[in-house]
């Protein structure tokens, strides 16, 4: 699924075409995705002003004012959603689920496996569930080696599913948490709560800079995940140890090895990596 990378790719490749615009409104063609699609939406988003482009883990938030009502449209791209624009009256796909209607074109959400989310979050209305649980950004100041350390005292499970967890820190998928760790030298399978603080000191630096790598890369297009303009990512070429089962490792020599882990693939260098 699209992570904080791709998203955050998606969010630089969307601001400098809507900000400022005014959307004329939306087509609606599915009742749901995982959540039910608001009947209203069109209506509601009809006057609209972009006036920020912002993300929060993989969450993409449109700012708007001037409608009937001020907000942020939220969206999340799901297991294999994409945003693309197209010209104004080009025919939708069979997964082209919603389109947001500005005067010089269309911004078109196509959603396969319809896990994404098309929602309407007024000003002043309760953060929303769905955002209001995610733990913190890890690109933010406040993610440092101390507070993950901290964070994790308590924690038994090993380390990369705990990385995963977005109630923790958010954003962070299958691919980060495996580059991050070789590149921290840190076993995958080695429990959270055995890590000591200046190791925790180097994981965060090796997640931002992986991370950061990322997105300059365009993010990882491993399965649908496709830019704003239709190109695709291409991080997941270079990758040290991720779907590299069987291959020497890029450092040592030695045999990648691949794992299970809460129903995921983990790649590793048991060599590099303890």
């Amino acid at each position: 699924m699209p992570e904080l990378p791709e998203v955050e790719v998606c969010r630089r490749g969307l601001q400098p075409e809507v900000l400022g615009e005014r959307m004329l409104g939306a087509i609606v063609r599915a009742p749901r995705l995982r959540l039910p699609l608001p009947a209203t939406l069109g209506d509601t988003l009809a006057g609209q002003q972009v006036v920020a482009v912002r993300r929060r883990g993989k969450y993409l938030l449109l700012d708007c004012r001037g409608g009937v009502e001020d907000g942020a449209l939220i969206i999340h791209l799901g297991m294999s959603g994409s945003l693309r624009f197209v010209a104004t009256g080009a025919p939708p796909g069979n997964h082209d689920h919603v389109d947001l209607l500005f005067a010089r074109q269309v911004l078109r959400l196509a959603d396969p496996r319809r896990f994404g989310v098309v929602i309407w979050q007024p000003v002043g209305a309760p953060l929303h569930p769905l955002l209001a649980v995610l733990g913190v950004e890890p690109l933010a100041d406040e993610f440092t080696g101390d507070w993950l350390f901290a964070a994790t005292r308590g924690r038994t499970a090993p380390i990369k599913p705990v990385l995963m967890d977005s109630h923790l820190v958010v954003g962070i998928g299958n691919i980060y948490a495996a580059e991050s760790l070789f590149r921290a030298g840190i076993s995958p399978l080695r429990a959270a709560n055995r890590i000591s603080r200046e190791r925790y000191r180097r994981l965060v630096a090796a997640i931002r800079e992986t991370l950061a790598d990322a997105i300059a890369a365009g993010g990882s297009s491993i399965r649908d995940y496709v830019h704003s303009d239709g190109g695709a990512g291409c991080f997941q070429v270079d990758c040290a140890v991720y779907g590299r089962a069987g291959e020497p490792c890029r450092r040592c020599g030695g045999v990648v090895r691949q794992v299970r882990q809460g129903g995921r693939s983990t790649f590793h260098c048991p060599s590099c990596q303890h």
